[in-house]
Formats: structure tokens, C-alpha cells, sequence
């Protein structure tokens, strides 16, 4: 946001003109030069401005900006949902970290170049970088308290401004600028960098370390298997498996064994990593639905492949077992968290794709097939709410609800995640594990829970993993559905 005074000169980086550039290396590498330059500029000026005092000048630095026109409608593939514009005209987009993004960068515009046979114009944008967000591993040179000696920061650099920091790409609210520019992405600039900051927050990691294929859990003993599982496949040359890393940014590499976690986050991030970012995350988001929409409302600029759900869940038929799981095709949306941005009326859809890796999964780990993974496996609805204790209420309408929806299952994250996955265009899934049976006097007490989670959550985990290592071997036009596309969307993923 800019608060500028009359008084003092306004203080920025060397000018650059807008280019157009023939390839996608040439793109992405002048994107690269452009944010370096603003972001130098802007770190070298914070740090003498808290060295000096308060400076006679205001200084500002400004996003790099990718544009196309085109004046055709694109011959396409039908079945490929991105890489191209709905119609002709004009679309742009600022661009944030192009380091952290530089592989998707390439894909996004390489596919753009070839269904349009047009250059893209590379060129400063006119959306300033807020001095925030410009500091990376410099992160403690700003006073925590936004203020620099005796003046705010405010009067000298550019901050955060949150009217502008939204979702209404996403959400579907804004389709095209007052000059009828059209979106190029999915997010811009300022909302990625927000999400890069809180992602760090909330998780204790470095965004760089994220994979493409997240898994959530709802319980630390997930977090645990998922450390000693991630020794084993670093062990293992042939897995593809690089290092693993953990709350802190602490790395650890074939041969060593994991550290223990000194941190607590509020929703600890684990990377099991490839060279390609083709690696698995796992994030502990904890028990609610608020705690599911921040970690996907962070982690979905970041663009990933495929989100799932590994949690404990409450089984709602007499037929369900302890430790049985649960493969969700429908949701029952009570978590309220995203009634705003998504209306509840709006259909969150199984995705084949997840749903059948999930179920090979399931079948090889546990080596039933067919008819016989009815014996463990139930598909169905699964319900969402935002009341933990909801057994505690007169049940009459609760239950006739779950009834009526032919709920099979109940949690207080799955939906949220289904249904942010939807609105972010990022393929989703979910698989449950019955841990108690609260309609039937099925309780989960210490001893049950205890004997419980020693023997069910090392199959359900790997389950999980297995399907994400079947996604990975999926090509991106398949994976990422075109049901999860509107009628106007964006070009980038």
C-alpha cells in the first residue's frame, strides 16, 4: 500500500522497457534479472535506511509482469484444461520469485508459446513489491515491529496491501481488469508472497522445500512413521529419494538418522524430497477445519500436483470395524470455513484419477483385491463439521442429516481440503481410517487408541505414499482434471 508524501522524491531501480521474448528460457531469464534487480534494490535501501536514519527520498521496486495478446482463438488439444487463454485479447500477470518457480515458469510458458504462436512481453510491472516481501534470507533485517528507529516503514517503502492481496481470480469474483486485461495466473504476486511468508510460519520450512504431491494428517504418530518410512527410502538409491527435512529446515541425507524436532510449529511441514520436486510432503495441520483451509489457502500458490487426505475419522455404520478405511466420493460440507468463497451448493466432485491410485493403493499394501476390499475399505460420503463434540448435542438432527446424506464417515478437515482443492484447481482425495465408532458406544480410550495406532498407521501411510508415487507417474493433462476448470480460467496451472 502507498502512502506517498508530496515531499519527498520518489527513489527506483534503473528503468526497464517491456520486451518480447521468442522462448521460454529467454522469458523466465528476464523475469529472473527483473525481480533480482527490484528485490537488490530494495534490501540494499532497507538495510542503509536502518543503519542511517531516515532518508530524504522514498524508494519503490516493482514486479516483473508477463503479458501476452493474441488476436485468435487457440487450436488446442480438448483434453489438455490448461496452457492456453479462452479467447482472444490481452492477459498478463505479476511474477514473484521466478528461482522458487523456475520449472513451472518454463512448462506454463512453453505451453502458452506453442497453442498461440506469439512472443510474450516481459517488462516491469506497475505493482510494487512491498519491502516485506523482498527480504528473504535477509528476513531479520526488518524490525520486527515494522518501525525503523524513530519512524515507521511506511513513509519510506511500500507494505503489504491486503485490499489487493486476494483470491477473486480463484474464487471467479474478477475475470478482467478495468482495461480489460485478463488474468494470466491463477494468483498474483502479492498474494504468492503472502503465502510464501505464512507458509514459513506456520510450517517452520523454507517454501523451496515443498514437493508437488502433499499428504495431510491429523495426528503426530503419522509424523513419526513418515520419519522412519523416509530413512528407509533414503537408504534405498533406487527410490529417487534425495534428503529429507524437517521443522527448522533441518536436512538430513542417506546414512543419517532424523534428528529429533526441537521446533513446534503450528502445522509442522516434513519433505521427503527429489531432485525434481517430484517428492512427497507431509504437513500435521492438527484437528479443524480452520487449521485445513490456512494450510491450503498457503500451500496452493506453490502450484502442487495433488493434496490428500491420511486422518482418523469416526465411523458411522454398525458394518464398519476399527482400523477399517474409508475412501471418500462425496462430501458433506458442515466445516462453514469456506462457505464465502466456495457455496456450499456447489458440487465438490470425486476425481477419477485419485480415486482409482487410492484404490490400487490400498489393494497392494494390504494385498485384498476385488470384491474382498469391501472386508477394509468402505467408499462413500464422508461429513465435515466444525464442532468436535457434536455427539454431545441432541443428536436427532445431526444424525438425521449424516442418515439422510448416507454419510459413512465423519472428521473436521476432509471436506475443507476437498473443497479448497476444488477452488484451487488442485487435485484432491481423501482416506480415512475408522478409529472410533461414537453412534455404536465404540469410544476411542488410551488403551484402544494406543494399541490402535501402532498397527494401523504404518499401512495407512504407506497407502498414502503408494498412491502419490502413482500420481507422479501420471502425466500432468491427465492428472490435472478439466472438471476442475471454469469457463474462464487462467492460462498457468
Amino acid at each position: 500500500m502507498s502512502h506517498d508524501d508530496p515531499t519527498l522524491p520518489l527513489v527506483v531501480p534503473p528503468a526497464w522497457t517491456a520486451e518480447e521474448m521468442h522462448t521460454p528460457e529467454e522469458a523466465v531469464e528476464r523475469l529472473t534479472m527483473l525481480y533480482r534487480e527490484a528485490t537488490d534494490f530494495l534490501t540494499a535501501r532497507l538495510k542503509a535506511v536502518l543503519d542511517g536514519g531516515k532518508p530524504e527520498a522514498r524508494y519503490r521496486a516493482y514486479y516483473p509482469e508477463i503479458c501476452i495478446t493474441t488476436t485468435s482463438f487457440a487450436q488446442v488439444d480438448s483434453r489438455l484444461s490448461f496452457g492456453h487463454v479462452a479467447e482472444p485479447g490481452t492477459y498478463s500477470t505479476t511474477i514473484t520469485r521466478p528461482d522458487l518457480f523456475h520449472d513451472y515458469l518454463l512448462q506454463q510458458i512453453s505451453l502458452l508459446m506453442e497453442n498461440h504462436k506469439v512472443p510474450v512481453t516481459i517488462g516491469p510491472s506497475t505493482t510494487p513489491i512491498p519491502v516485506h516481501f523482498a527480504l528473504q534470507d535477509d528476513a531479520d533485517v526488518a524490525p520486527s515491529n515494522g518501525e525503523a528507529q524513530d519512524f515507521p516503514l511506511r513513509d519510506i517503502f511500500d507494505v503489504p496491501d491486503l485490499s489487493t492481496t486476494n483470491d477473486e481470480i480463484v474464487n471467479g469474483f474478477r475475470t478482467k481488469t478495468e482495461n480489460g486485461v485478463g488474468p494470466l495466473a491463477p494468483f498474483t504476486a502479492q498474494r504468492v508472497d503472502y503465502s510464501l511468508k505464512r507458509l514459513a510460519h506456520y510450517t517452520a520450512t523454507a517454501a523451496e522445500h515443498f514437493q508437488n504431491h502433499i499428504l495431510f494428517t491429523n495426528y503426530k504418530f503419522y509424523v513419526d512413521e513418515f520419519a522412519r518410512l523416509a530413512e528407509v527410502a533414503l537408504a534405498d538409491p533406487s527410490s529417487g529419494y534425495t534428503e529429507f527435512v524437517s521443522p527448522g529446515n533441518v536436512i538430513t541425507q542417506a546414512g543419517d538418522k532424523v534428528a529429533e524436532v526441537s521446533l513446534t510449529p503450528q502445522m509442522p511441514a516434513f519433505h521427503l524430497k527429489r531432485e525434481d520436486g517430484s517428492g512427497i510432503t507431509l504437513v500435521n495441520i492438527g484437528v479443524g477445519p480452520s487449521n485445513a483451509k490456512t494450510a491450503t489457502d498457503h500451500i496452493a500458490v506453490l502450484r502442487p500436483h495433488a493434496w490428500l487426505m491420511l486422518g482418523h475419522c469416526a465411523g458411522l455404520r454398525n458394518s464398519q470395524s476399527l482400523g477399517d478405511f474409508v475412501l471418500a466420493h462425496a462430501y458433506l460440507r458442515e466445516d462453514h470455513v469456506l462457505d464465502d468463497d466456495l457455496p456450499v451448493w456447489v458440487p465438490v466432485p470425486a476425481l477419477a484419477e485419485i480415486q482409482i491410485a487410492l484404490e490400487q493403493a490400498v489393494a497392494e499394501i494390504t494385498q485384498y483385491s476385488g470384491y474382498d476390499l469391501k472386508r477394509i475399505m468402505r467408499t462413500g460420503t464422508v461429513a465435515t463439521i466444525d464442532n468436535r463434540n457434536w455427539e454431545l448435542r441432541d443428536q436427532s438432527g445431526p444424525v438425521q442429516r449424516l442418515s439422510q446424506s448416507r454419510a459413512i464417515a465423519l472428521d473436521m478437515e476432509s471436506a475443507t481440503i476437498a473443497a479448497n482443492g476444488f477452488r484451487f484447481r488442485v487435485p484432491y482425495g481423501t482416506l480415512l481410517c475408522v478409529s472410533d465408532k461414537p453412534l455404536h458406544g465404540e469410544l476411542k480410550l488410551p488403551g484402544m487408541a494406543t494399541e490402535f495406532y501402532s498397527t494401523q498407521v504404518t499401512r495407512h501411510l504407506k497407502i498414502g505414499i503408494r498412491a502419490m508415487e502413482s500420481l507422479r507417474d501420471m502425466p500432468l493433462e491427465r492428472l490435472h482434471s478439466r472438471k476442475l476448470r471454469s469457463f474462464e480460467e487462467s492460462a498457468f496451472l
